[in-house]
């Protein structure tokens, strides 16, 4: 894949160059994500979309390097110049939390149900810089504000499971902020979460990116979403990038015919409900 002009005078945050995962199994060897190129930039939001399977959250994990250990990894990946590919594991931990960021799924599962919210929100920070006592009490404050959660000062003292499913979102978001990475990877934070808490969820991870100038990359297969949010987009399918370019471009004169696919799969507002159910 040809990859697309860099910004003028401006480095990627991430730049992933023919990455590949493949598997080992008794049988031979699986390929899951195949010569994927891609990049992220300051300020931009980049959608990942495809369908189950397609490789679009092994690409995200071996960003992170969350991969089993019967995965072989191989290309390379970049962090705002940085080769990843090559760490050690002990400084690939210091970069999870602190320069990258994950925003999961489902909240309610990452979350630990044995410990209080605020202690979460504020455990990257004592973990990596050592924050203790009324400063730390404060940053964690001051990012639960950040991410409009409700009540601060009592729900920093809550338990996960008496949060609301959008106020455990925002509660992971919270986490990922707290020591201000530079790239955040958004692993279909919104699919659990219903219409409208979606659209919070969005609106604040808009304003994130505004406010911090991180960038951002956003797996999903709603392109709905990416519709909304997204600057940029990479349809992925089988484990290789089959299109990309800026979203009004992909999403309203498609080159591929598998990104065609996934337009007419998306339900519209304007289709009758006995077309949308069928």
């Amino acid at each position: 894949m040809v990859r697309r002009h860099a910004r003028p005078g401006q480095q990627p945050v991430l730049a992933i160059d023919d990455l590949r995962v493949r598997f080992r199994r008794r049988r031979g060897v699986v390929t899951a994500v195949d010569g994927v190129t891609l990049e992220v930039h300051p300020g931009e939001i980049v959608g990942v979309i495809g369908e189950s399977g397609s490789g679009k959250s092994m690409t995200a994990f071996s960003v992170m390097r969350l991969l089993p250990k019967t995965a072989d990894l191989s290309g390379s990946i970049r962090l705002d110049g940085q080769e990843l590919t090559a760490l050690p594991e002990a400084a690939m931990r210091d970069v999870r939390g602190n320069r990258i960021a994950l925003i999961p799924q489902d909240a309610l599962q990452s979350l630990n149900p044995t410990l209080r919210v605020g202690f979460q929100v504020g455990e990257p920070i004592a973990l990596h810089r050592r924050g203790t006592g009324t400063g730390l009490r404060g940053r964690v404050l001051d990012l639960m504000r950040a991410v409009g959660m409700a009540r601060p000062e009592q729900t920093v003292r809550a338990w996960p499971h008496q949060l609301s499913g959008g106020m455990q979102q925002r509660a992971m978001i919270a986490t990922g902020l707290a020591l201000e990475p530079r790239l955040i990877i958004a692993d279909e934070p919104t699919t659990a979460l219903d219409v409208t808490v979606q659209a919070g969820i969005l609106d604040l991870l808009r304003a994130i990116r505004d406010r911090s100038g991180a960038g951002m990359m956003f797996i999903t297969h709603d392109l709905g979403v990416v519709a909304e949010l997204c600057d940029y987009v990479y349809v992925m399918n089988g484990g290789r990038v089959v299109e990309h370019g800026p979203v009004e471009q992909v999403l309203t004169a498609p080159a591929e015919d598998y990104t065609r696919m996934l337009l007419a799969a998306t339900p519209s507002l304007d289709a009758p409900l006995a077309e949308v159910g069928t």
